[in-house]
């Protein structure tokens, strides 16, 4: 599965797969815990295809920043906690993308990075980054 049927629904934890599209919005599936909710098309959701990191000189899509995060792992989870401290995130973040911008990028946003990576690993979805290359630049063009 590629990152095009993952969601981030504001207001909600975790991650969320699409599972079916409905006349007001669509029924998507938590990673959490695996429940059905009915989301409306005036709610904010992000596609997790079309995230992506601001670095010093372009934006990095979240995708590369999971590869990334993949290779350093060795296809493990995090070795940082999404709860751990700003400065031991930031490190972290570091390792991964050298060049990202701090002024634009919180702590916030890396510990999600994390939390979504983490869950994304243990669903096994994160095999599918390598093999969506051709598939996410051809839904793009279109």
């Amino acid at each position: 599965m590629s990152l095009d049927k993952i969601l981030s629904i504001a207001g909600k934890p975790g991650l969320f797969k699409l599972v079916a599209q409905t006349r007001g919005g669509f029924v998507a599936e938590s990673l959490i815990d695996n429940k059905r909710i009915s989301v409306s098309v005036q709610q904010n959701v992000s596609v997790l295809s079309e995230i992506a990191i601001y670095t010093l000189s372009e934006e990095i899509p979240l995708k590369e920043v999971f590869k990334t995060m993949k290779e350093k792992e060795n296809g493990e989870k995090a070795s940082v906690k999404p709860k751990d401290s700003k400065d031991k995130l930031e490190e972290y973040f570091f390792d991964i993308l050298p060049d990202y911008d701090e002024d634009r990028v919180y702590a916030s946003d890396i510990k999600k990075v994390v939390q979504w990576y983490n869950l994304l690993q243990e669903h096994n979805l994160l095999d599918a980054l390598s093999d969506d290359e051709d598939e996410t630049t051809s839904d793009e063009e279109e």
